[in-house]
């Protein structure tokens, strides 16, 4: 936020933070790519494939927006200074406040486009899958599972996001073993990346009877939900697929038939998991959708060579492994290991307050992205 109490100052300021907005949303690139889709666009073959199309669509949409946005603000920053210029020259009190609200407006719009442009890898304005797992810790950690997938449930929809549980795995005296999620939205994924890794819990377990002080586990992934799109060969000697009867409600809702389908692939060892559809045919399609897009964001990461550094080890989620604490006695903090952001609030956190966490990431994965561009471009003169 830019402190606009000295007016002539705070042009200065704007007018370079809209030059470096510029630089980090790549716009050149973008002015290149919107040439690109408004053609598709006018294709009269787009809606054959209706993914693809909305897709292209939404893409579209959000360029045009970005360039509105960056060229109404620079037509803004002018007029503040027309209305300072008249207000100095004519005594004007209220050409001045007016100047004032709107460079105010201004600092606020830029605050945004300044999140916009911490969205810049490949794959984050994609669709997302995640899914949460219980860790090391016994009944508490299938209890903290259920309790952050809880969590995102909260934070995507207050977020706007479509979610879509596609498996849930119940615990074996309580919480859930699993749950996976498909989040659909405008940078599903690019939101969602801060989450990829293990979360720790400390609290006084509600399982002992002697009110213990109990650490448990929970590890979370997240790929981009490339559907049918990812480019991966799948052979069907490398799948192991199995058949279970789905859990749902009681009573006369009890499925009966066994339509849940969970796949293997053996060579990974990559397990996914559909009982969201009706029928087993249906589950099959999607759980292999899903297993694509797991597989495609590997092949990625392997081709990037950043497979430690960007999705860390996906081992057992135990010690030494956590990305994020959140700690419920001795005293009460959240705090990520990677930014070092932290919120004394926990429940506010546990209730889907994210975004915070969320933006600290993707700022602390821009400022190590930017300081990787220029170690290689250093060791390339």
């Amino acid at each position: 936020m830019t402190d606009i109490t000295d007016p002539k100052a705070a042009l200065v300021e704007l007018r370079q933070r809209l030059v470096d907005a510029r630089g980090f949303l790549d716009l050149e690139s973008k002015e290149a790519e919107l040439a690109e889709l408004r053609e598709k666009v006018s294709s009269p073959d787009l809606w054959d494939d209706p993914d693809q199309a909305r897709a292209v669509s939404r893409r579209l949409a959000r360029y045009d927006g970005l360039f509105d946005k960056v060229g109404g603000l620079s037509s803004k920053i002018d007029d503040a200074e027309v209305l300072l210029e008249l207000a100095a020259e004519a005594g004007d009190e209220g050409s001045r406040q007016e100047a004032l609200v709107e460079l105010s407006n201004v600092s606020k719009e830029l605050d945004d486009l300044e999140v916009e442009s911490l969205f810049f890898d490949e794959y984050d304005d994609a669709d997302a899958i995640i899914s949460v797992h219980a860790g090391a810790g016994g009944v508490d950690a299938q209890d903290w599972a259920e309790m952050m997938a809880r969590m995102y449930q909260r934070f995507l929809s207050d977020a706007g996001f479509g979610v879509t549980v596609e498996e849930v795995t119940e615990g074996d005296e309580a919480g859930i073993k699993s749950a996976t999620f498909t989040v659909k939205g405008d940078r599903a994924y690019g939101t969602l990346e801060s989450e990829r890794g293990v979360h720790r819990l400390v609290r006084i377990s509600p399982f002992d009877a002697n009110a213990r002080r109990q650490t448990s586990f929970a590890g979370v992934d997240v790929v981009p939900d490339m559907g049918d799109q990812g480019d991966i060969e799948i052979k069907d000697d490398d799948l192991r697929i199995d058949t279970y009867r789905s859990q749902g409600a009681g009573g006369q809702h009890v499925n009966t038939t066994d339509s849940a389908v969970r796949i293997t692939h053996i060579p990974t060892g990559i397990v996914v998991q559909c009982q969201n559809e009706r029928s087993q045919l249906q589950n099959k399609a999607r759980a292999m959708a899903m297993l694509r897009s797991k597989l495609a964001e590997r092949a990625r990461q392997d081709r990037l060579a950043h497979l430690e550094e960007i999705r860390g080890d996906q081992g057992e989620a135990a010690w030494g492994r956590q990305i994020r604490s959140y700690v419920m006695q001795p005293y009460q903090m959240v705090k990520d290991l990677r930014t070092d952001h932290e919120v004394g609030n926990i429940q506010a956190v546990l209730d889907g307050d994210l975004m915070s966490f969320v933006e600290a990431y993707l700022r602390w994965r821009r400022a190590n992205h930017e300081a990787n561009h220029e170690a290689n471009r250093e060791a390339n003169r």
